[in-house]
């Protein structure tokens, strides 16, 4: 079985074995898979920040972070910022909020969010 394990290793492309282990550490978290979250339900998610991006919008802008688990993905906007320190590309966190559906994404407003330290276990 170890041997299988680390076959796997050694043949699977990195972008597999990251995803994996992203998934397994959102698991430990115990938080809620992105693709099983039900919208307009409070829930809580963790993953990895693939894109942050400064969005103008009518009267402020928005900065507006995208979330990976490993399983999919969601789009967390923070309304009158345009930036929040510690986040940034690579970076883990935790989010909890109220997830609606926007055109083709899952949205998140203005969620609660705990940045995870590098190197840290949940």
């Amino acid at each position: 079985m170890a041997l299988k394990k680390f076959l796997d290793k050694l043949t699977k492309p990195v972008q597999e074995l990251d995803r994996v282990a992203l998934v397994e550490w959102s698991e430990d978290a115990r938080a809620v898979p992105i693709d099983q979250i039900k919208m307009r339900e409070p829930v809580f998610i963790a993953g990895e920040i693939s894109s942050v991006r400064l969005v103008p919008r009518a009267n402020s802008a928005a900065l507006e972070v995208t979330v990976k688990d490993g399983r999919g993905s969601v789009t967390a906007v923070f309304l009158g910022r345009r930036t929040i320190p510690g986040l940034n590309t690579g970076r883990r966190l935790m989010l909890e909020g109220v997830p609606f559906r926007q055109n083709a994404r899952v949205v998140f407003m203005n969620p609660v969010y705990r940045i995870i330290p590098r190197g840290t276990p949940t």
